[in-house]
């Protein structure tokens, strides 16, 4: 039976990964929409490919681009936020969430709101929006499918069992490519090496996120909302080889951790094909060639990520999403070479604390609204430091 699926962010990395597996089922999919934030001529052959019935583009300077690259193919095109949201909310069996950043707040929300499965790729939407994003989910009885490989390997460990029943949540992380580094080395860290990981294929900020830690600490709040087991019975382990992609202990002292090579597409197969299984092109573990799987505490001295994400959790409201954004903000000025590695943290940590948070958002334009505010706030410091 066809399946009807729409892709968000169909020319990023997990996008791409998505429809690599799409190719490889001819017949089994229809492809209702893909976006991009750009990338017209691209986001068109795609969408040429897959006999989209429609492509939209964020950018909608990008719009005229799109039209003329789809010219001829009765595919229609449209452009700018709403035309995104709309993308999203129309009915399909899956939606892949996959666009980066609070751009992809509103998109996903329209998803939710129609009441089906989304595979939810984008990590800003729980950060910013958890207990907006979980309440709608609540309220109009949306599936959500985690993406990112950690909450994939939690959600197919806790398989069949109670929550209730949890000991311990593991989040494992390779450490990025800068985990040997010391404080004198890091300080002079370049963009160059720290998008450099060992072992995923990643766009930029996320690579950033991996060195600095801040990509585990944003899946630590992401997996308080995702399993609702409490703060203190998640925890982060360094794992090197990301072989072993998350771990669940239970009361009884059984651990089952899921296995698999670093490659995005066996998160995203288990997700098209829940509750079933489908066959992927990624190559089976070799146990024997790995030889070893290490495990390490987290360096919080060194990288200090992980307790902020921790105590804006702890502390929830608004921090959370503060947080966010202002990591955003730092991340793209140390990709300009604008700031210093080891300021990024340091940039967060000071607008979390440098003032009272406004209260909690209670709706979407909330989250926006102080996702902006922050921003603003985190530019500025910038300019001055």
């Amino acid at each position: 039976m066809t399946r009807s699926i729409t892709i968000l962010g169909a020319t990023g990395s997990v996008g791409t990964s998505t429809l690599d597996l799409l190719r490889r089922e001819p017949g089994e999919w229809r492809v209702e929409a893909l976006t991009a934030n750009c990338s017209a001529k691209e986001l068109a052959a795609l969408a040429r490919e897959f006999d989209a019935r429609l492509a939209v583009v964020g950018d909608e300077e990008c719009l005229s681009e799109l039209r003329a690259a789809l010219e001829g193919s009765g595919i229609e095109a449209a452009g700018g936020q709403r035309a995104l949201c709309e993308a999203a909310a129309r009915p399909v069996d899956i939606t892949m969430a996959a666009i980066v950043g609070c751009a992809g707040l509103a998109p996903v929300m329209a998803a939710i709101e129609q009441g089906g499965t989304i595979a939810l790729a984008n990590k800003e939407a729980l950060v910013s929006a958890g207990e907006v994003m979980t309440t709608a989910v609540e309220k109009h009885g949306a599936t959500l499918l985690p993406v990112d490989s950690e909450h994939n390997a939690i959600f197919q460990c806790l398989h069949g069992n109670d929550v209730a029943e949890v000991r311990w949540i593991t989040l494992t992380a390779s450490g990025g490519p800068l985990r040997t580094c010391s404080a004198e080395e890091l300080a002079r860290v370049t963009p160059e090496q720290a998008v450099a990981h060992p072992n995923w294929s990643m766009g930029a900020k996320i690579s950033v996120d991996s060195a600095t830690m801040m990509n585990k600490g944003l899946e630590l709040i992401e997996a308080h909302h995702l399993f609702p087991v409490g703060l203190d019975r998640i925890r982060i382990v360094i794992h090197p080889q990301s072989v072993i992609h998350s771990m669940v202990e239970y009361r009884d002292g059984s651990t089952l951790a899921q296995l698999g090579p670093p490659d995005m597409r066996v998160p995203i197969a288990s997700c098209l094909a829940w509750p079933r299984r489908m066959e992927t092109p990624c190559a089976p573990l070799d146990l024997p060639a790995i030889g070893e799987l290490s495990f390490f505490a987290p360096d919080e001295v060194r990288f200090p990520a992980t307790r902020l994400a921790r105590e804006a959790a702890e502390a929830g409201g608004a921090a959370p999403a503060v947080l966010n954004a202002a990591n955003e903000i730092a991340v793209a000025a140390f990709l300009k070479g604008h700031l210093p590695f080891t300021r990024i943290a340091l940039v967060v940590e000071t607008v979390l604390n440098e003032s009272n948070l406004p209260p909690a958002p209670e709706n979407l334009e909330d989250v926006l609204a102080l996702d902006a505010a922050t921003r603003r706030r985190a530019a500025a410091l910038l300019e001055t430091t």
